[in-house]
């Protein structure tokens, strides 16, 4: 028993040295400090007092026993577990941050962790409560990375980001026109393309719009991305009721984007409008809208003072004004000065009548340093003659229309090269 003791001895002492000893010494005074033995005399003899034990003294050494086993396992289960911490702890000197915690004692206070560290101890974290006050300069040191710009001029900055700008790009919309109109850039970003954009494409190509229109429509009119399917499916029919076809609406979609944001009733009243304005049948006024549907779109001022300059200012009479407007529509939103001067220059310069310029309406759409050039270059030649009841008549059609060299081989007789050195004494 001596033995026993005394090796007990110097094995504590050897453990007491190390940390882990420590530990181990500290939870094994408690478990013998739990130990009691009991001793209970049984019988008292004569003569000096003797006590005998019982069967309590045969328990209490086995529970000695279990105790020494307990504290050989234990001693050899903290000698392993130091071998491991400083094998950790050698890890952890490679790092900016050393931590040392224990594996018995649970770390209760942590120390928080801050940006300068390059280590971040993930039990450390995982006690951090979402609730928990910080201060304002954590909250200030707080870097959220946003899923796009909050801020930008331009929308490129946005395409990789926005599923709809990415998709409106391969349809080959203008996005650089668009960004240029106030708040249409803000207006896109906040669209679905699923739920926003993709119905509006898919009703465009069953009312007969062609793929190659959409980016077209799109660029010049995106707020058509806005409207209920229900009203532009209404406006649809009303035209179609209207008795233009399939593919006058289709036409006319694709070249006034405006034309399905306006409501029936507007629609109606400017059919009725030019129906009324021209003294025209209604298969003409389809005609006309037909040819030119941005007539229903823009304003009608700049219409009804075009109406009132031919018939006034230049003194057309209302059946030619008809014949015009007809063969022309374009007249009618042409701009009042460029309408003023080439008429000018056709009736007092080269002496047309009002009935040939009503019967050839179309020089009244041509540049006026085209006519002006060309008329000067067959006066200078001799054969600027415009009556058609006098010989070498030359038609203000052809005069017009034709391009430079059949206008130098069919109205001039005289070769390209002429006409342009001519032009560079005007």
């Amino acid at each position: 028993m001596a033995l026993a003791c005394m090796q007990l001895c110097l094995r504590c002492r050897s453990l007491l040295c190390t940390k882990t000893g420590l530990v181990t010494w500290h939870h094994y005074t408690q478990f013998w400090d739990s130990t009691t033995v009991i001793g209970v005399p049984t019988r008292i003899v004569n003569g000096p007092l003797s006590i005998r034990w019982n069967r309590t003294e045969t328990q209490t050494r086995h529970r000695w026993k279990h105790q020494m086993l307990f504290h050989s396992a234990l001693t050899a289960k903290h000698l392993s577990t130091e071998a491991t911490e400083e094998k950790y702890t050698e890890e952890l000197s490679k790092t900016s941050v050393v931590t040392y915690s224990s594996p018995l004692v649970p770390i209760t206070n942590n120390v928080p962790v801050t940006q300068s560290q390059m280590t971040i101890d993930l039990d450390d974290a995982a006690e951090l409560s979402a609730l928990e006050k910080i201060s304002d300069e954590e909250a200030a040191n707080i870097c959220v990375p946003a899923a796009i710009p909050p801020a930008s001029t331009s929308l490129r900055d946005y395409v990789d980001k926005s599923e709809t700008l990415s998709k409106l790009v391969q349809l080959g919309v203008s996005l650089w026109k668009l960004e240029q109109r106030p708040n249409v850039g803000s207006m896109l970003l906040r669209l679905d393309f699923d739920t926003d954009v993709a119905p509006k494409l898919l009703f465009l190509k069953e009312i007969g719009v062609e793929d190659s229109r959409l980016g077209y429509i799109i660029t010049h009119n995106p707020f058509i991305l806005t409207e209920s399917l229900e009203n532009l499916q209404t406006r649809v029919n009303y035209l179609k009721s209207k008795k233009f076809s399939y593919e006058t609406v289709a036409s006319m979609v694709s070249r006034a984007p405006y034309l399905l944001n306006f409501s029936v009733k507007r629609l109606d009243n400017r059919l009725g409008f030019y129906q009324q304005q021209l003294n025209i049948s209604a298969s003409n006024t389809r005609n006309i809208v037909a040819r030119l549907p941005r007539l229903l779109c823009g304003s009608l001022e700049p219409v009804k003072e075009n109406l009132k300059v031919c018939e006034i200012e230049l003194g057309f009479k209302e059946n030619e004004i008809q014949h015009i407007v007809i063969a022309v529509p374009k007249v009618l939103t042409t701009n009042k000065r460029k309408l003023t001067q080439i008429f000018d220059f056709l009736h007092n310069t080269m002496k047309v009548p009002h009935h040939l310029i009503a019967k050839f309406p179309q020089v009244l759409n041509t540049k006026y340093l085209r006519i002006r050039e060309r008329h000067l270059f067959l006066k200078y030649l001799g054969k600027a003659q415009y009556d058609p009841t006098l010989p070498n008549y030359i038609s203000l059609d052809s005069l017009a229309s034709l391009p430079d060299d059949a206008f130098c081989t069919n109205l001039a007789s005289a070769t390209l090269e002429d006409f342009y050195l001519f032009q560079k004494t005007l």
